[in-house]
């Protein structure tokens, strides 16, 4: 799944410092919407990390049955937490 793509999907914009506030909430609530419907894991462990960009995803053990996926997905936020202290 393209970033750029998902963007403009669920916030019409492609940057995610122009997006105003009502677009930010609707565009929050479609990306969870969607999220809980995916059955596709690739597609849903791409919606999950553009959720946790925006601060809404659910934690690992709650979003992946899958323990692979899970475990991917601690791997991802681990990273994530490394990157943001420098």
């Amino acid at each position: 799944m393209d970033l750029d793509a998902l963007l403009n999907h669920y916030f019409d914009a492609a940057d995610p410092d122009a997006i105003d506030p009502a677009q930010l909430a609707a565009g929050k609530e479609r990306l969870a919407i969607d999220f809980g419907v995916e059955r596709d894991p690739g597609r849903r462990f791409a919606l999950w990390t553009v959720m946790e960009a925006f601060g809404i995803a659910p934690p690992p053990a709650a979003a992946f049955k899958d323990p692979v996926l899970r475990r991917t997905a601690e791997d991802y936020l681990t990273a994530a937490w490394r990157a943001e202290r420098g």
